[in-house]
Formats: C-alpha cells, sequence, structure tokens
C-alpha cells in the first residue's frame, strides 16, 4: 500500500478474507483455499477474531521495517491488514492504557516461525515504548538475550534449521508509563538427549558448531579443541553445514550478546571451557576387561582425551576416571561400590554429558535473569511471551514427543477456555444474550496424561520407583492394565484394540487420540528418560573440580549434604512445570498466535494443501471459527461503523449531528436489515451472519461509485467555470494591455518629431557659435606667431654672440697646450733615446698577441669534439701557445659535450666503450653495431600480457629481453628461447608459453665465445660440477649479439668483482652434457642469402657457415 493511502478498515482492498470469522461458506477447504490464496500475494497473516494465524514465507519480506511499526502504532486492531505488529499493540495498549498483565502465546509446530514471531513482538515492544539511556539498555540486555538462549538451546532438525529444542517463557516487567523495567525467563524440558545422539539429517545445539567454526586459534588451543568436525563423536557429519548458516559469524554475535546482557569475562571463559569438556567427552571410549572374580569390568581405551577434559574442569584424573569404571550404592548406613560394564559406562558417560549441559544451560537462564531482573520494587506490569515447542508427530515418537504433546493439549486447553471466557465476557459486558456453545472440551486427554491415580505420567512414576526388574515392557503392561477401556488410548493389548482395523500398531507402542490427530508412541526409554539417573559418584566427581561454574552446577556431590532421597523424575517435573504456567497464564490476558509451516522443503512460494490441513486440524483452528461465530460473526463500534456505512443513508450522510447509536439504528433502519440479523450492544453493533456484512460492504461499495460519479460530475462543472472566469480575467487583461501599449506607441512617434525639430534648431546654433569661436581663435594665434619670431630673432643674436666669445677662449687654450707641449718635449728628449728600442719591441709584440688573440677569437673551430679543425699558425714564435690553446680547447669542449649527457646517455656510452675496448678489431660484427643503440629490453614483458606469467615469475630487475636462437646439438636446428639478463642470474623462457626453461646464477657462467666473423652465434660456457652445469653449455644465436656479451660482462663484473672471459675464435668447444663438441665456423655461400645456418657433421663436429 502506498504510503499517502489512508486505510480504515480490515475490509478495504482486502485479499481473500483477513478475518476468517466472515469466510462464507466456512469449510475445510475454503479455509485452507482462503490462505493459500493470501500467501500467494504475501499476505502472511489472518485473523480468527483476535487470533493471528501466520504462515511461514521461508524468506524476507518488506513488512517489518521502522515505517510499518509506526503505521501500526496506537492504532485499531481492525483498522490496517493483519499483522503481528497489530496483535503487538494492542496487547501493549492494553498493559499500558488498562493496567491488564498480557501474555502472547505462540504456538505450532516445528519450523513454522515461532521463534522469529516472538522475536518481532519483543522488537516492535521495544520500538514503541519509551525511550532513554537507561530503558534502551533493559531493551538491548532484552532482545540480546535471544541469541544466547538460541545458540545454547536451538539445533537444525530436518523440519527447520533454527528449531527451539527448549520451551521458553519470558516475563517482560514494565512500570506505570509502559517502559520496559526488565524481564524473567523460565525454560522447559531442553531436549538434552540431542547432546548424545541426533536423527539423521540434523545437528547438535549450534553452540558447538559455532565454537569450532568461529573461534580463533589460540582460543580453541586453550579449549583443547580441534576445528574439524569429524574429531568429535557427538557431532553429526551428514548435516555439520548448513546452508545460508555463519557459524563463525554467529559465534561472534553471541559472545557480543553475552557481553551486554552482562557476563563477565571470566564467565563466559567457563561456559566455554564447559562446553568443550561436553564435546571431548563423546570421544572417550571403553574396552571390556575381565577381574579375577568372574566380573566384567570396563577401562578407558585412550586416557589423552580424559586428561584434557580434567585440565579443563579441574578434575583430579584418577577420581574421574574410577567414576567411569565403579558405582557406589548407599544404602542407610552401608556403602556397596561395583564395577561398571561397557555399555553401563557408556551409559554413565552419555548421562554426564546430559546433566553437564543441561545445568549449563539451566545456569545461564539464571544468570540471564539475574541480569535483566528488575532493579526496582515498585509494582509491576508484566507482558508474557510463550515460545514453546509445538505439536510434534514424527515417524519415531518417544518420551519428548510425549511430554511436548502433552504441554501442547495443555496449552489447546487453556486456549479453548480463555476464549470462550473471553468471548462470554463481552457478550456480557455489551449486554447482549450468552448461548451455550458445543465444543470438544479435551480435558479428558489431559486427564488420560496427568491424573494423579491413573494418569500415563503417574504410572510412569511408579513404575520407575518400583523395586525389581523394571523396563519399558513391564511399563506398557500397566498402561493396558490400567488405561485399556479409555477411549482416547490404543494399544495391541487393550481392549479397544479388538475394534480395531489398524494391524501396523506394534506390539512396543501405544497410541493416543489427541485433539490434534493419533499419536503412535515408542516405550523404548520412556523408563530411562524419566529416571534421568545421574550415578553419585559422577555428581561427587564433578562437585571435587576446581573449575567453580561445574562445582556449582552439582551441588549434590557435596559430601556433606547427601541426600539419600530419589531426586524427582523427569515427567513429573515437567508436570510441575506446565501446571505452574498453565496458573500464570491464566492470570493474564491472552493473546494468541497460530504459526503454520506451508511445506516440508523449507522453500518460498511453496504452498502444500495436505500438511497446512493437518496443521489446521491440530491447531483446532477450525474449531476457533466456529466457536468465535457460534453467536454473532462481527462486532464493531458504532463510531467506525457510522463512519463506514453512513453514506448508505440519507439521514445520515453527510454528518450525523446526533450519538453514534442512535445513527446506526437509523441507518440499519433505513437498510431494512431483518433484526435477528443484528443485535445492539453498549458500545458495539453486533452482526450474526457474514453474508449481512458483505452486503453492507457491496453496498458501500456501490455507492461510493455513486459518491465518485457526483464528484467528478461537480468536479468538472467547478473546472470549467474556473476555466470561464480565467480567459474573462484574461481578455480583460489582454484588452487593458493593449490600450496601453498603443498610447505609448503614439506618445513615442509624438515625442520623436519633437526631439527632430529641437536638434535641427540646437545644429543651427551651434554651427554659428562655431564659427564665432574659429575667427576669435584665429587673431589669438596670428598674435601668438608674431611673438614667437620677434622672440627667435632675440635669441638668435645672443646665440651669435655667445659662440664668438666660446671660440676665442678655445684659440686661446689650445696655443697654451702647444707650449707647454714643446717646453716638456726639449727637458726629456735625452731620456727617451736611451730607452726607445726595448720599448718599441714590448709594444710591438704587445700588438702582435693582442693581434693573435683576437683573430683566433673569430677563427674558432666548432664545439664538437670530433671536428679537428685548427687556425694556422700565424708566426712561428707562438708554436708553443699555440698547441697548448689547441688542448685546453679540446678539453674544455669535451667537457661541455659531457655535460649534456644524462644518467642514462653515461650508461649508454659507458657500455659502448666496453663495447670497443672488447670488440674493436677483434670481432667482424662490430663496426655494424657501433651506430646502433643499446636497448636492452627489446621484449615489452611488463606491457604485453602474453607474458604476465613470465614477469610474475621474475621479481628482479631486467637488464636485456631478446628473442634467440638455442642451437640443438643433435641436428643444429635453431629454437626459439626468450633471453632474460637480471642482475644476478641468466633465464631462458618458452616464447609461446612464457615458462622458464633455464635459470642460470652469473657466478655459474666462467666465459662466453664467438668467432670473429660477422655471425650472431656464442656460447655461454657454465662451472663444471654447478646445478646449471647439468645439461651443458648454451649454444645460442642473437641479432644483438656485441650487446648480449657487452651488458653480460659488465653485470657480470658488477655482481662477482670478477672479469668475464671473452673468447674470440672461429673454432671453440662446447661442453653438452657429457661431451664435448667442437664449433667452427667457415666461410661459404649460403642459400638462405646472408643468414649464417649451422649443420651437424659428426658426433664431435658443428659447422657453422658464414656468408
Amino acid at each position: 500500500m502506498a504510503k499517502m493511502e489512508v486505510k480504515t478498515s480490515l475490509l478495504d482492498d482486502m485479499i481473500g478474507v483477513g478475518d476468517m470469522v466472515l469466510l462464507e461458506p466456512l469449510t475445510e477447504d475454503s479455509f485452507i483455499n482462503n490462505l493459500k490464496k493470501r500467501f500467494d500475494h504475501n499476505e502472511v497473516y489472518t485473523y480468527i477474531g483476535s487470533v493471528v494465524i501466520s504462515i511461514n514465507p521461508y524468506r524476507s519480506l518488506p513488512i517489518y521495517t521502522p515505517e510499518k511499526v509506526e503505521e501500526y502504532r496506537n492504532r485499531n486492531f481492525y483498522e490496517l491488514s493483519p499483522h503481528i505488529f497489530a496483535l503487538s499493540d494492542e496487547a501493549y495498549r492494553s498493559l499500558r492504557d488498562q493496567d491488564k498483565d498480557q501474555c502472547i502465546l505462540i504456538t505450532g509446530e516445528s519450523g513454522a516461525g515461532k521463534t522469529e514471531a516472538s522475536k518481532l513482538v519483543m522488537s516492535y515492544v521495544a520500538a514503541v515504548c519509551g525511550k532513554g539511556a537507561e530503558v534502551n539498555q533493559v531493551k538491548e540486555q532484552l532482545l540480546q538475550s535471544n541469541p544466547v538462549l538460541e545458540a545454547f538451546g536451538n539445533a537444525k532438525t530436518v523440519r527447520n534449521d533454527n528449531s527451539s529444542r527448549f520451551g521458553k517463557y519470558m516475563d517482560i516487567e514494565f512500570d506505570f508509563k509502559g517502559d520496559p523495567l526488565g524481564g524473567v525467563i523460565s525454560n522447559y524440558l531442553l531436549e538434552k538427549s540431542r547432546v548424545v545422539k541426533q536423527p539423521r539429517g540434523e545437528r547438535n545445539f549450534h553452540i558447538f558448531y559455532q565454537i569450532l567454526s568461529g573461534a580463533s586459534e589460540d582460543f580453541l588451543c586453550k579449549l583443547k579443541l580441534e576445528r574439524d568436525f569429524s574429531r568429535y563423536n557427538y557431532l553429526g557429519l551428514d548435516s555439520a553445514k548448513v546452508n545460508g548458516v555463519d557459524d563463525a559469524a554467529n559465534f561472534r554475535t553471541v559472545r557480543n550478546a553475552m557481553q551486554i546482557v552482562g557476563f563477565m569475562d571470566h564467565e563466559t571463559q567457563s561456559v566455554f571451557e564447559v562446553v568443550a569438556a561436553v564435546l571431548k567427552l563423546g570421544n572417550i571410549e571403553f574396552k571390556p576387561e575381565s577381574r579375577v572374580n568372574g566380573l566384567d569390568e570396563s577401562k578407558i581405551k585412550d586416557k589423552n582425551e580424559l586428561k584434557e577434559i580434567c585440565e579443563l574442569t579441574g578434575i583430579d584424573q584418577s577420581v574421574l576416571e574410577r567414576a567411569f569404571s565403579f558405582r557406589t550404592v548407599e544404602a542407610k548406613q552401608e556403602k556397596v561400590s561395583t564395577t561398571l560394564n561397557v555399555a553401563q559406562a557408556y551409559y554413565a558417560r552419555d548421562a554426564l554429558a546430559k546433566n553437564l549441559y543441561s545445568r549449563l544451560f539451566s545456569w545461564l537462564v539464571t544468570r540471564i535473569n539475574e541480569s535483566i531482573k528488575a532493579q526496582t520494587k515498585v509494582r509491576k506490569k508484566v507482558m508474557g511471551v510463550l515460545d514453546i515447542y509445538g505439536f510434534e508427530i514424527f515417524e519415531d515418537n518417544s518420551f519428548e514427543q510425549f511430554i511436548i504433546n502433552y504441554c501442547n493439549e495443555k496449552l489447546q486447553q487453556i486456549f479453548i477456555e480463555l476464549t470462550l471466557k473471553e468471548e462470554q465476557e463481552e457478550y456480557i459486558r455489551e449486554g447482549i444474550e450468552w448461548t451455550h456453545i458445543e465444543y470438544f472440551n479435551n480435558a479428558i486427554i489431559c486427564d488420560l496424561i496427568e491424573n494423579n491415580q491413573t494418569g500415563i505420567l503417574a504410572m510412569l512414576d511408579e513404575e520407575c520407583l518400583r523395586p525389581g526388574t523394571v523396563t519399558d515392557d513391564t511399563f506398557l503392561e500397566k498402561l493396558n492394565q490400567v488405561c485399556a477401556t479409555h477411549q482416547h488410548f490404543e494399544s495391541r493389548m487393550s481392549k479397544c484394540s479388538r475394534f480395531l482395523n489398524d494391524t501396523s500398531l506394534p506390539h512396543s507402542c501405544f497410541r493416543i487420540q489427541h485433539y490434534a490427530g493419533k499419536v503412535m508412541y515408542q516405550v523404548e526409554g520412556f523408563v530411562d528418560k524419566n529416571n534421568d539417573l545421574l550415578y553419585r559418584d559422577l555428581s561427587q566427581a564433578m562437585w571435587k573440580a576446581s573449575h567453580s561454574l561445574i562445582k556449582a552446577l552439582f551441588p549434590e556431590g557435596n559430601p556433606a549434604k547427601i541426600n539419600l532421597k530419589r531426586p524427582p523424575t523427569a515427567g513429573s517435573q515437567f508436570k510441575a512445570s506446565v501446571a505452574t504456567l498453565m496458573k500464570n497464564l491464566q492470570t493474564k490476558n491472552p493473546n494468541y498466535i497460530r504459526c503454520i509451516k506451508p511445506n516440508d522443503k523449507k522453500a518460498a512460494h511453496i504452498f502444500n494443501d495436505a500438511l497446512v490441513c493437518h496443521q489446521i486440524r491440530y491447531l483446532g483452528l477450525l474449531e476457533n471459527v466456529r466457536v468465535r461465530r457460534a453467536g454473532y460473526a462481527f462486532r464493531q463500534a458504532y463510531e467506525p461503523c457510522l463512519e463506514r456505512y453512513k453514506m448508505l443513508c440519507k439521514q445520515t450522510w453527510p454528518h450525523w449531528r446526533g450519538p453514534a447509536r442512535a445513527g446506526v439504528e437509523v441507518l440499519f433502519n433505513e437498510l431494512e436489515i431483518p433484526e435477528e440479523e443484528f443485535s445492539f450492544g453498549r458500545s458495539k453493533i453486533f452482526i450474526r451472519n457474514p453474508r449481512t456484512l458483505f452486503k453492507l460492504e457491496d453496498l458501500r461499495k456501490q455507492r461510493l461509485e455513486d459518491l465518485a460519479t457526483l464528484i467528478e460530475k461537480i468536479y468538472r462543472g467547478w473546472k470549467c467555470r474556473t476555466r470561464f472566469l480565467l480567459m474573462k480575467k484574461s481578455q480583460i487583461v489582454i484588452a487593458s494591455w493593449y490600450r496601453r501599449y498603443a498610447q505609448q506607441k503614439k506618445y513615442q512617434k509624438i515625442k520623436s518629431s519633437a526631439i527632430i525639430v529641437q536638434s535641427y534648431i540646437r545644429g543651427w546654433k551651434a554651427r554659428k557659435l562655431l564659427r564665432e569661436l574659429k575667427h576669435q581663435k584665429r587673431c589669438n594665434e596670428a598674435a601668438t606667431i608674431i611673438a614667437a619670431y620677434w622672440h627667435g630673432t632675440q635669441a638668435r643674436r645672443e646665440l651669435k654672440r655667445l659662440k664668438e666669445e666660446a671660440r676665442r677662449k678655445h684659440a686661446v687654450a689650445v696655443i697654451w697646450a702647444y707650449w707647454l707641449g714643446l717646453k716638456v718635449r726639449r727637458e726629456y728628449r735625452k731620456f727617451f733615446r736611451a730607452n726607445a728600442g726595448r720599448k718599441i719591441y714590448e709594444f710591438t709584440l704587445q700588438r702582435l698577441m693582442q693581434k693573435y688573440f683576437l683573430e683566433m677569437k673569430n677563427k674558432m673551430p666548432s664545439l664538437s669534439p670530433i671536428d679537428k679543425n685548427w687556425p694556422a699558425r700565424p708566426y712561428l714564435f707562438l708554436d708553443s701557445t699555440h698547441k697548448e690553446l689547441k688542448r685546453i680547447f679540446h678539453l674544455w669542449r669535451c667537457k661541455k659535450y659531457r655535460d649534456q649527457f644524462t644518467d642514462q646517455q653515461k650508461l649508454i656510452y659507458e657500455e659502448k666503450l666496453e663495447a670497443s675496448e672488447l670488440f674493436k678489431d677483434k670481432k667482424a660484427l662490430y663496426p655494424a653495431s657501433v651506430g646502433q643503440p643499446f636497448q636492452g629490453a627489446y621484449l615489452e614483458i611488463s606491457k604485453n600480457p602474453k607474458y604476465k606469467k613470465l614477469k610474475d615469475a621474475v621479481d628482479e630487475k631486467i637488464i636485456i629481453a631478446e628473442v634467440v636462437n638455442k642451437i640443438n646439438r643433435a641436428n643444429g636446428k635453431a629454437t626459439s628461447r626468450i633471453f632474460l639478463l637480471t642482475k644476478n642470474n641468466v633465464l631462458l623462457a618458452d616464447q609461446k608459453s612464457g615458462n622458464i626453461k633455464s635459470e642460470v646464477p652469473l657466478g655459474d657462467v666462467t666465459k662466453v665465445s664467438m668467432s670473429s666473423q660477422n655471425d650472431g652465434f656464442f656460447a655461454v660456457h657454465l662451472k663444471e660440477g654447478s646445478e646449471a652445469a647439468g645439461k651443458g653449455d648454451f649454444l645460442l644465436s642473437s641479432d644483438h649479439l656485441i650487446e648480449m656479451a657487452t651488458k653480460l660482462y659488465r653485470t657480470t663484473l658488477s655482481q662477482t668483482k670478477q672479469k668475464l672471459n671473452i673468447e674470440i675464435s672461429d673454432e671453440f668447444l662446447v661442453q653438452f652434457r657429457q661431451d664435448k663438441v667442437c664449433v667452427k665456423f667457415i666461410q661459404g655461400s649460403q642459400k638462405n642469402g646472408s643468414i649464417p645456418t649451422c649443420k651437424r657433421k659428426n658426433n664431435r663436429l658443428l659447422e657453422v657457415a658464414v656468408p
């Protein structure tokens, strides 16, 4: 339903029938078909009055969101579609507003969704109640108790992956405002036999698998556990893993939940140590051993498991070992010790494991109760949530199924009683006459089971306490004697069996006709499971443990508190617990959720009619509908009834001014509904037959269509009138705007004409003024020019006078200077003649040097180091200077040239220089390689996805990567290989696959041999005795021989500090495995042109023909 839609009744947009009370006709087939129709449309909830039927969808549905919580909050129960939130809200508001204690009873068979339903109820209550730090802490603790109890009390069965193997009843306590204060949990009959044995296709309790899957290795080591499930006899292996269940994540959730609930770290550790001890108990095995006196006794086969259990629990190994081998019986003042045979020892081991786990579970419940109990002592309101096992009918039904079905019989009894009681109280409250309702009362079945003298449980207890030989067969014989005439009991030996045609009932079984159908029980194990005996020796051994938790679980083991009284049986304990539960439920207002499983495959979208029919029968749902419909099928408060149907009567439509009841009376009289079809209560109208309600719904639907037509007609008229008024208003606006536009246009035309006239007048006046200004300006300019000419004449005259005066002064100065010079020359002439020769020589030499350097500046050669040009020497005396300048200039331009190089270029030139020293004038191929740059990486291994595998295998920097030809010594043919040179190794790899064929450390390379001719063949010689030399030396051919040999030489020198021997000869030896082969190079013409070829001449000679 869309968010903005408003739904005011359960009957709106109903898929099928939302309330089974309104189903017509009421038959088993129509009931199932209605459930199926709603299930197919994802409507998993249906009402029977105030009872909610919940069908497990086996998938997540978007109907539990916070928006849904708000939608159902504080709404009437029948106001919205059926939902578990509606029942939860009704129960919570009744508790909060009317101060009525509530209980929510959730029933159904295993896999029907009872546990999930209880979680939804608790989550809804937690969402709608008050807020605050303390309240939120209480809510969180209540919610987080579920994962802990599920881990220790739930298990995977053939019908349910998370089946509750115990009954749980939680009382949630609230204050007067409706805020949670705390809670109390009660548990019923944990299926502890599952600890030691599970049916095929089922698992042990979740916690065992969660520890082994989710605990860390250190934690498992502390618990003496291993992660392998197959190591433990108590864990069934055929269903150890469950699809969709993450045991490791669930273990983390459980530990976090235990921390939130309030478990201390040492308590959590103690709990897991007990679980580990239970798990390891199953690995203890016994072997028979005969004593001297002829009695059989048992011994433990492998004491290692026993030792680890004792280390975990702090028990003396000898004490526990004796407890498994001997049993002490005390009678008055005497003690008799007897040995246990192998079968009895295994029974004792399993009994200890079951008791240890069962008591641990009870301790967990008690510990959780201590954490979540209300801290205040004020009066509290209580809401109870009962999540208990459903009715169980298996192929093999034993004591556990008998007890569970007994509990369901009691719940059915109280369900019928409380439903009738609630119905009767509503009739009395509304003043409607109550008529007796016929229904099946299952009290006779409850009496058959729980009667203190003749009940099955009483006879089972009597048989367990009877001295002498007691077996399951003697118990069945007693049942046949006492219950032979009971109409709901059948066996092969009872009197009722004479009239039975069913021969499938075995002799070791009996059958009870429950309210849900007949169930056949096998008596095997009834006596042992009811006794639930644990030998006193084992109890005392557990009490002696230094482990505080285990010691607390076995208080009866204290020698100071020995009680010779036989402990109560399992049946009597459960009977007392059920009686207490029934008494508790009868003090509260009940709310029911009936859970149904649609199929046995745990799959979505599958609805098995036969399976659902079976559950409907044993849940008594048709009986519930008939009880609800025995009087009046439908009832509704006057206000919502009048609000829903008021449009059917002219007097009540659209508004009724008087009381709501009077309006309903007027409405029903107007519709002429027969008086026997309805009755008026104090606050509600009661309708007897669903047909009457559906007739009202049909009339309302037709009337709504008529009203919709009327509303549509009025709307269309309003829309047309509105459009006409809008068009009229638009016409007036348009006309006013046009008139305004026309006047503006006329005004603009007049305005532009006036502006043109004004511009002509202003232009004439401006031109006149301009002429006057120009005349005045010319007069002023003429005066200025005359004055300028006069001033210029005066200035030139003054300048001429000043120049004449300056010439005179200069002439005087020149004459005086010449006279002084003459006097100085006459005085110093004698000194000049003595030093004139030397001065002239030095001056001449200086001028020649100056001229030389100036000419050299203009004749300098280029800055290229290979340019050998140099200017000619002008004078002989400058010969040494000329040569020194040439040397200095060459060194300087070489330095300038070198400064331009990068580090990479320097490395390349160093390699080229190294190649020159190694191969110049020795190898004919060298001159062709001088002009070729050394690239190194001819294969882009890092970029080519083809070589990804090779790149991942080589983690060093690759110096050279090239495709070479490897020469086969057998036939001289070549095979392509990838040659890789790294800092430490030489590698050869397959060109196609990239797999490394050979890897040689540089330290194992001793020599490289090649010819002096123009070919690319070379041999890599390996150190004898090295691992790489097993197949012999490598004979290779490459197009870049000079570069490869140079890089190999430099890399070897860098890594080993030793020079690699480069042998250049036209004939050299190559080691192939154990043989030495001579490789000889000859000149010859080739068919392939200029390509050298290699041929095998004999076993000791390979001949390479070079063109």
